[in-house]
């Protein structure tokens, strides 16, 4: 991890290849343009931070003002094409900024020193968890403090101005404080340029008095970004394809899993290449839901060990090979520790490495360059398919509720499923909604996220906020839990302000029900709120908003048709009442299993 204070003093990085963006992304990589001179009073550090973001495809900036920021927020609104998107805390600026993210293939925010920087950092941690480009824009002290013994406000009290920074270490590949203008444009686009190679969030602090000053760096416009591309190692390449395809050529019904890493690794296309030439079934693992495409023939659903999809983990887990494309095994994904794999039948694709079975492992290896190879090389293999095709039978419809039956999640996702088109993304939150939107079938072009690794609860509602503001030809369905809402809630405000037109299903059961179902306590039951109440107050007669409390079937086919109809320019919010022990049999399933996990006893000693 680098870090850079001050005057940086390596050179500019060179040539990239920006490649694919993360999926839903329409970034695209930057072409050499001819410069043009600024206007003196435009050549200042503010706008030319203002410039590089709009340059790399940020229109959208998340922000909270403070006192050491506002200055720079000035050169940040000044810029063309730059909008101040204004949240009401730092943390859902930063899970806004990874919602952005994850639709526009980088995000940005910016906060004010120390109180509003520790305050995005949880925002930050899960975005690095994702592998998600951010910019956090942090307005630091005056560049005269440092150094000194003064003692400044929004700190702990100490003359020490690097506490934030040294959090920051932990949760970003770079870190840039610009206490100078000489060495600003260097270390400013060393930092963005480092977030785009490492799709990774960074840390840029500028002094609160440097970013009006104008400086002969900032003359001109910035010169694209031109960064040099990862490129495979070829005789490594080679070995790896040819022991893989040997590997599976060898093997009566092998299959495919892909993983969240195939995102960082841009390798998703890739992988449907190497699907449709091997004939192999094709699954995702749970976080990489919406990476692989779920109309594609040969799909059979999620691989999650025993909450999978029907039929699907039979078919892995009985096949004699599997080739895991950016797999993350942890205690969520492995359901506790409990997926029936074996290491030598597997080969693990990593963004850079193959590890085949037991070995042996090329390093050096791109993922997109060895499945695109690998295709040439497979021999088509349909057993396993054919296999999963002779024992599927159709996931059941739930029972038909009777007339004002209060209403079963069940029958809620099943009308979600219906609402469900090209033009849609939904979001899932951490909780119960992590295991009933897995069971969705995503239409073509249906953009999905949730956050699997971190599992932040509250992340959808700042997540929702961002990846409208960056798609606004999608219309968001957000899935969150009433305990989840109540981290967040504040921000359906700016969803308001900026006339986003959400469809939120507040899911409102009395309690953090994912916890339940790993280790029920009193500690697991929250206040109730009235939160339809809570978001017409909220509203405030300003905007375009809709609610509505529904308990049975009837009142929910009805505001799902006034959603979708009347309604559709609005941010509609529809607080759904459930039974506290209504969950997916799923999470029943899982909780237990991680419950065990969590309460192994400790080793001899």
């Amino acid at each position: 991890m680098d870090t850079k204070i001050s005057t940086a003093t390596t050179s500019p990085p060179t040539r990239n290849d920006l490649g694919s963006p993360p999926k839903n992304s329409s970034f695209s990589p930057m072409h050499d343009t001819p410069t043009t001179h600024i206007n003196p009073s435009e050549a200042t550090l503010g706008r030319h931070l203002a410039r590089r973001l709009v340059q790399i495809g940020v229109n959208d900036v998340f922000s909270v003002p403070g006192d050491f920021n506002l200055t720079l927020l000035d050169h940040l609104i000044a810029e063309p094409g730059l909008n101040l998107v204004g949240c009401c805390n730092e943390l859902n600026a930063g899970y806004a900024a990874d919602g952005y993210a994850r639709s526009r293939g980088v995000g940005a925010c910016v906060v004010t020193f120390t109180v509003g920087g520790l305050s995005v950092i949880n925002a930050i941690a899960g975005a690095y968890s994702e592998n998600l480009p951010i910019i956090c824009i942090v307005g630091g002290p005056n560049s005269n403090d440092y150094g000194t013994n003064r003692v400044l406000h929004h700190t702990i009290g100490l003359p020490d101005f690097s506490q934030e920074l040294r959090c920051f270490q932990t949760v970003t590949c770079f870190q840039a404080v610009v206490n100078n203008l000489e060495g600003a444009h260097e270390l400013i686009d060393t930092a963005i340029s480092t977030a785009l190679k490492e799709s990774k969030p960074v840390y840029i602090s500028v002094g609160c008095n440097l970013a009006a000053i104008p400086h002969p760096t900032f003359s001109r416009e910035p010169v694209p970004f031109s960064l040099s591309p990862k490129l495979s190692n070829k005789m490594g390449l080679e070995a790896a394809v040819e022991a893989t395809a040997e590997f599976l050529n060898k093997a009566v019904k092998p299959v495919m899993i892909g993983g969240p890493k195939m995102r960082v690794a841009k390798a998703c296309e890739a992988f449907v290449e190497l699907a449709d030439a091997c004939g192999y079934p094709i699954s995702v693992m749970p976080s990489a839901k919406g990476m692989v495409p779920e109309h594609h023939p040969h799909f059979i659903g999620t691989y999650w060990g025993a909450v999978s999809t029907s039929f699907c983990a039979e078919i892995v887990e009985s096949a004699d090979a599997y080739l895991f494309a950016g797999p993350i095994f942890n205690d969520y994904s492995s359901v506790g520790y409990s997926l029936l794999l074996k290491k030598e039948k597997a080969i693990i694709l990593q963004p850079d490495r193959v590890v085949i079975a037991n070995g042996p492992t090329f390093g050096c290896v791109l993922m997109k360059d060895f499945l695109q190879a690998l295709a040439k090389r497979i021999k088509h293999n349909t057993t396993a398919f054919e296999n999963y095709y002779r024992i599927y039978v159709p996931e059941g419809i739930p029972p038909k509720s009777a007339p004002e039956e209060p209403l079963r999640v069940n029958v809620l996702f099943q009308h979600i499923q219906n609402m469900l088109s090209g033009d849609t993304a939904v979001i899932a939150e951490t909780g119960d909604s992590w295991f009933n939107c897995q069971k969705l079938n995503l239409p073509k072009g249906c953009g999905y996220e949730f956050q699997m690794q971190y599992g932040s609860i509250g992340w959808s509602v700042g997540a929702t906020l961002g990846y409208a503001q960056a798609d606004k030809n999608k219309r968001v369905i957000a899935c969150i839990g009433d305990g989840s809402f109540q981290v967040t809630a504040q921000d359906v405000s700016t969803m308001l302000r900026w006339g986003q037109n959400p469809i939120i299903f507040l899911i409102n059961n009395g309690g953090y029900t994912i916890e339940v179902e790993i280790h029920d306590g009193p500690y697991n039951v929250i206040k109730n709120w009235n939160y339809t109440a809570l978001v017409d107050a909220i509203h405030n007669g300003e905007g375009k908003c809709w609610t509505t409390k529904v308990r049975c079937e009837e009142d929910l086919v009805e505001a799902i048709k006034t959603a979708l109809g009347d309604k559709k320019d609005c941010l509609c919010f529809i607080e759904v009442i459930c039974h506290k022990d209504d969950t997916s049999k799923e999470l029943l399933e899982w909780g237990s299993r991680v419950s065990a996990a969590n309460s192994r006893p400790p080793n001899p000693q």
